[in-house]
């Protein structure tokens, strides 16, 4: 996990052709997606199509990353993160549907997804342009993956030390989308290793249901600072 100095960044949205901004206090962001070894310690499961212990998990929906983070803060001590409402015996949700059944507990000190303005901030790591560097150099995408995930850590970090922030994988973050539009539809970013260099930028948006599994999206874990 890597602190974040807090910050100011501004958001925006070409399909509305609106900005706004978002003030951040600091927190902890991991340097690498979760990978697919540390998924299956923490909870039994290998989901991934292709498998590596090092390469990121992928095939994993929302829901699956925010029970992702409550097991992990339970393994650790820490108070978990997101309460999951009307969870049954076997641990769904009555509301998974909708991604409607969990909140956010801000006072917790588990782990969590990163909101959307955190990962962008993270991403950009003072830098001003759509890159923090050359493409080839810090992203795998349909440019040089030979259309394949690759392991964690394999291209240059950005200033602040994060890996794979672009490219390799999607990450989900915590944010509704669009909900007038798009209704429960979770916000993706970094773009992947299927990807046209296009949506490898820091500022490119990308929409899933919560419930949806995407052999090129996975998720990194945050924690707020107490």
């Amino acid at each position: 996990m890597i602190d974040v100095p807090a910050g100011l960044i501004t958001l925006s949205d070409r399909r509305t052709q609106r900005s706004w901004p978002v003030e951040l206090a600091p927190y902890r962001l991991a340097a690498f997606p979760v990978t697919q070894a540390l998924y299956a310690e923490i909870t039994g499961s290998r989901p991934s199509t292709a498998r590596g212990d090092r390469m990121p998990v992928e095939g994993v929906s929302w829901w699956d990353a925010v029970r992702f983070c409550n097991a992990l803060s339970l393994r650790e001590g820490l108070t978990p993160a997101y309460r999951l409402h009307g969870e049954s015996g076997d641990g769904d949700s009555d509301e998974e549907g909708s991604g409607d059944g969990v909140a956010w507990d801000t006072s917790a000190d588990g782990y969590r997804l990163p909101t959307e303005a955190e990962w962008e901030h993270a991403c950009r790591a003072g830098t001003t342009g759509p890159r923090y560097g050359p493409l080839d150099d810090i992203a795998w995408y349909r440019g040089n993956s030979e259309e394949r995930l690759r392991e964690v850590g394999g291209k240059r970090p950005n200033p602040w030390g994060f890996h794979d922030l672009l490219g390799n994988v999607w990450d989900w973050c915590w944010d509704v989308y669009d909900a007038e539009v798009y209704g429960s539809y979770r916000v993706l970013r970094g773009g992947g290793w299927f990807d046209e260099h296009w949506s490898c930028r820091a500022s490119a948006r990308r929409r899933s249901h919560p419930t949806f599994r995407v052999d090129d999206v996975g998720f990194r874990v945050a924690r707020s600072l107490q």
